[in-house]
C-alpha cells in the first residue's frame, strides 16, 4: 500500500535478528550438508586445435536446437525440474511474486505517435501480459482499441513489436513477434475500418518500418528466408513492399553481397523525399547513405562514413541535412551537409560538448539534442544555425527517452523516468518550450522513501567510473546488494524506473548500476576502451565496483550479488571466474558464454567487431583468456549461480548457457548451488509477457536474497 512500509517479524525471529553475514554462513553450511543432485550430463570427447592450443568442448551437443534434439530437450526438462524444486523451497519467493504483481499493477503508456492528426500509443492497464494499441482522433479525445495482442496466444508470449503509421494516419504496418524470437511477420491494418488487410511479409528481422509518403507501401529489412532457428544470419537487405501485392513482388532496394556481415536500416526524412540508410558492419560506427525517392531507379548514394566513425541523420530542411557524427568528435557533434552538391562537405553546426550527444530531432524550427551528462539526461535547444536556445525543462535526475515528432509540427512527446520516478509521458511544445504531463502512472509504492545517489570510483588502472546506488532512505548501513553491469556495444543503462529493481530495494536491499567501459556513456573512446583486446578493462571496472561497494560499507563483506544480461551475462560469467571470492551470488542472464563459437549462430557473426574473431590467432588468444565456459576454476569455491535463459532466444542461443551450466555442475567449485532457469516461449527479452517477468524476477531475487542474507517481509 502507498504511504509506509511495515515489516513483520518471522515466527522464529531469526530472519531479522540474525546478521546477514552469519545467516549466509549458516546457509552455506546447510548447502554443504545437503548437496544438490544435478542431472547427469553426457560428456563427449570433442577436442579442437586452435593455433596450436588444444581446446576441449565436451558439451557441444547442447548447442543443438531444443525443438529438434530430444536429448537436449530431456536435459532441459531435467535441469528445470531440479531448479524448480530448489526455487520452490526458497523463503520469500511468494512475497516477491506478490509484491511484483502489485508494483506492475498500474497503467503504463508509450510515447504517442502523431500521424494525420491522430495519436497512436500503447497502454497496459497493469497486469496485461502485452500492452494494447490505441488511437485517439485528437490529443485528449476518446480512445479506441486498434490491436490487442493478448488474444494472440494462450500464454501471452506473442507480442506486438515494431509498428509504423502512414503519413495520413490511414494505414499501419505492424510486426508480430512470436514467443520472444527476433523474426517478425508484418501485417497491414486499415485504421478507419479496423480491418487487417491480406498483406503478409515474412522473415523481417532487425528492422524499421518506413512508409512512402503517399502511403502506398513501406520499406523494411530482412535476411534471406530460412526455417532453421539457429542458422547464421547473412545478407541483411532492404526491401519495399507495395500494399496489396504479394511479398514475392517486393522490390529489393539495397543489398551488399560483397559485405554479407553488414546490416542495413532505413528511415524516411520528414518531408518524405529521401530514404536514409544506416549500414552497420557490427562496429557500431555506421555509414550513411540516401535514396532520392523521386528518382525511378532508387539508387543508393553514399553520403558519409567508412565504419571508422558514426553518422546518423537528425533532420533536414530541403537539401540541407543535419547529421550527428563522431568524426573528429568522440562525444559526437552536429554537422550539416548540402546534399545537392556533388561532393557534400560536412560543416560544424553544434561542436562537440563535454557531455555526450546521444540523439537529436528537428522539431518545428528547433534542433533538440539529447545529451548524457555523467549518464543523466539533458535536452538542449539550438537554432538551425547552431546557436544555443536554452534547455528543455526536465523533472529531475533521470533519463529522457528519445523525442518523437517532426520538422513540420512543434508538438512532440517524450518519456522521462528515474529509479524513483515512474515512466511519465510528457507533451512538449517546442515553440513555447513548455512541458506538460500527458500520462502519469500511479505506482503502489511510497517512492519518496527511495533515494538515488550517484557515486564515482576508480578502476584498477585509475579510470574514473560512475555508479548509481539506489536504496531506502532509512538504510544507512551495509545492506545486501545487487550490482548490475553491461559494458559493451556503446549501450547505456541510465537511471530509469524499474518495478523489478524497486521490489528489491523496498526490502532494504541496495541496487547498484556500474557504468563500466564498453558503453557509450562518454562517447566512442569509452566504447573502444572496453572492446576487442581491451575487454579486460570491462571486467576490471566491474570488479572494482564490487570492491568499492564493500570498502565504502554500502555492502556487507558477504552480501554482494551480481547481475547482467546478454553481453552483460558474459561479463558476469567472466568476473565470477576471475574473482569468485568477491561475490555471494551471480545471475548471468541470456549470456554469451562460449567466446570461441559465438560467431557460428544467428547474428553472432556481427559481434566480431566487438569481441574479435575466434578465427584470428591474436583474437582467439584474447577470447580464450576470458571465455566464461572455458575458464571455470575447479578447486576454488564459487558463489551461488542461477543462470537464466530461454528456449526461443534466437539472438544469443540458449546453448551458450546450457554448456556453461553443464561445465559449472561438473567442476569442483564448492557447495553452493549452480543452477539454470530455462524459460519456455521466451526470447532474448523484448516482448516478454508481464507474468513471465514477474515469475523470473521473483525467482532471481529470492535466490539472491538467500545468499546475500536479505530478510524478506511483506510490504504493506
Amino acid at each position: 500500500m502507498r504511504g509506509h512500509f511495515l515489516f513483520a517479524m518471522s515466527v522464529s525471529g531469526l530472519m531479522l535478528m540474525t546478521p546477514p553475514a552469519a545467516r549466509a554462513a549458516q546457509e552455506t553450511s546447510a548447502a554443504a550438508a545437503a548437496p544438490i543432485a544435478y542431472p547427469q550430463t553426457r560428456r563427449d570427447n570433442v577436442v579442437e586445435d586452435h593455433f596450436g592450443q588444444k581446446v576441449a568442448d565436451p558439451y557441444r551437443w547442447l548447442e543443438n536446437d531444443v525443438r529438434e534434439d530430444r536429448q537436449v530437450a530431456a536435459w532441459v526438462e531435467a535441469q528445470n525440474k531440479v531448479t524448480g524444486a530448489y526455487l520452490d523451497a526458497l523463503p520469500g519467493r511468494d512475497l516477491f511474486r506478490a509484491r511484483l504483481k502489485q508494483l506492475f499493477d498500474h497503467e503504463r503508456f508509450t510515447v504517442p505517435i502523431k500521424r494525420g492528426g491522430r495519436y497512436f500509443y500503447r497502454r497496459n492497464s497493469g497486469l496485461q501480459n502485452q500492452a494494447v494499441l490505441y488511437v485517439r482522433d485528437s490529443l485528449n479525445g476518446p480512445e479506441r482499441v486498434l490491436i490487442d495482442p493478448n488474444s494472440w496466444s494462450k500464454d501471452g508470449a506473442d507480442a506486438l513489436a515494431e509498428l509504423s503509421v502512414s503519413n495520413d494516419g490511414k494505414r499501419m504496418a505492424y510486426a508480430v513477434q512470436e514467443g520472444g524470437g527476433d523474426k517478425r511477420t508484418f501485417r497491414v491494418l486499415d485504421i478507419d475500418s479496423g480491418k487487417t488487410l491480406a498483406d503478409e511479409v515474412h522473415w523481417a528481422r532487425f528492422t524499421t518500418i518506413e512508409w512512402l509518403k503517399d502511403g502506398s507501401g513501406f520499406f523494411y529489412s530482412r535476411f534471406p528466408a530460412t526455417t532453421a532457428f539457429q542458422s547464421l544470419a547473412h545478407n541483411h537487405s532492404i526491401y519495399f513492399h507495395k500494399v496489396g501485392t504479394p511479398q514475392a513482388q517486393d522490390r529489393l532496394v539495397h543489398a551488399t553481397p560483397d559485405e554479407p556481415k553488414t546490416a542495413h536500416y532505413s528511415g524516411i526524412t520528414d518531408d518524405g523525399r529521401y530514404l536514409t540508410i544506416v549500414s552497420d558492419n557490427g562496429s557500431i560506427q555506421p555509414k550513411l547513405g540516401i535514396v532520392d525517392l523521386k528518382s525511378r531507379d532508387w539508387k543508393v548514394r553514399h553520403l558519409a562514413g567508412d565504419y571508422n566513425s558514426s553518422w546518423f541523420y537528425v533532420g533536414n530542411v530541403g537539401t540541407k541535412f543535419y547529421i550527428a557524427t563522431s568524426e573528429g568528435a568522440e562525444r559526437f557533434k552536429l554537422v550539416s551537409m548540402d546534399i545537392a552538391a556533388a561532393d557534400p562537405v560536412a560543416t560544424d553546426v553544434v561542436p562537440e560538448q563535454e557531455a555526450t550527444l546521444k540523439s537529436g530531432r528537428l522539431i518545428g524550427d528547433t534542433l533538440l539534442l539529447s545529451y548524457l551528462v555523467d549518464v543523466k539526461s539533458e535536452v538542449r535547444r539550438f537554432t538551425l544555425d547552431g546557436k544555443p536556445a536554452g534547455v528543455v525543462p526536465l523533472p529531475g535526475m533521470g533519463v529522457a527517452g528519445e523525442i518523437s515528432g517532426s520538422a513540420s509540427d512543434p508538438e512532440t512527446f517524450f518519456e522521462f523516468s528515474s529509479f524513483n520516478i515512474p515512466k511519465t509521458i510528457y507533451r512538449y511544445d517546442a515553440a513555447a518550450n513548455t512541458v506538460t504531463p500527458w500520462a502519469s502512472p500511479e505506482v503502489k509504492a511510497d517512492l519518496d522513501k527511495i533515494v538515488v545517489e550517484q557515486r564515482f570510483y576508480h578502476s584498477k588502472d585509475g579510470t574514473r567510473v560512475p555508479m548509481f546506488v539506489v536504496r531506502r532512505k532509512d538504510v544507512t548501513g551495509p545492506a545486501p546488494t545487487i550490482l548490475y553491469g553491461y559494458g559493451g556495444y556503446t549501450l547505456v543503462f541510465p537511471p530509469e524506473f524499474s518495478e523489478e529493481k524497486l521490489a528489491w530495494v523496498e526490502q532494504g536491499g541496495v541496487y547498484a548500476v556500474a557504468h563500466i567501459r564498453g558503453g557509450g556513456e562518454y562517447g566512442e573512446a569509452c566504447h573502444d576502451a572496453g572492446r576487442l583486446h581491451k575487454k579486460q578493462n570491462v571486467f576490471d571496472d566491474f570488479i572494482a565496483a564490487g570492491e568499492y561497494l564493500k570498502a565504502q560499507q554500502i555492502t556487507p563483506a558477504k552480501g554482494l550479488a551480481i547481475q547482467g544480461e546478454s553481453n552483460g551475462g558474459m561479463l558476469i560469467g567472466a568476473v565470477v571466474n576471475q574473482r569468485p571470492d568477491l561475490f555471494e551470488a551471480a545471475l548471468p542472464m541470456v549470456g554469451v558464454q562460449d567466446m570461441l563459437r559465438f560467431h557460428k549462430f544467428t547474428n553472432g557473426i556481427f559481434w566480431t567487431t566487438e569481441y574479435g574473431s575466434p578465427e584470428v590467432e591474436a583474437d582467439f588468444r584474447n577470447l580464450y583468456r576470458y571465455s566464461p565456459y572455458h575458464n571455470i576454476r575447479s578447486g576454488v569455491t564459487y558463489p551461488a549461480i542461477l543462470a537464466v535463459t530461454a528456449d526461443t532466444d534466437d539472438r544469443v542461443i540458449p546453448g551458450h548457457t546450457f554448456k556453461y551450466t553443464a561445465a559449472l555442475q561438473a567442476a569442483d567449485i564448492g557447495p553452493r548451488p549452480h543452477l539454470v532457469r530455462i524459460e519456455t516461449r521466451a526470447g532474448h527479452g523484448r516482448g516478454k509477457p508481464v507474468d513471465k517477468i514477474v515469475e523470473e524476477t521473483a525467482d532471481m531475487w529470492a535466490f539472491a536474497a538467500k545468499w546475500t542474507g536479505l530478510p524478506i517481509e511483506p510490504v504493506e
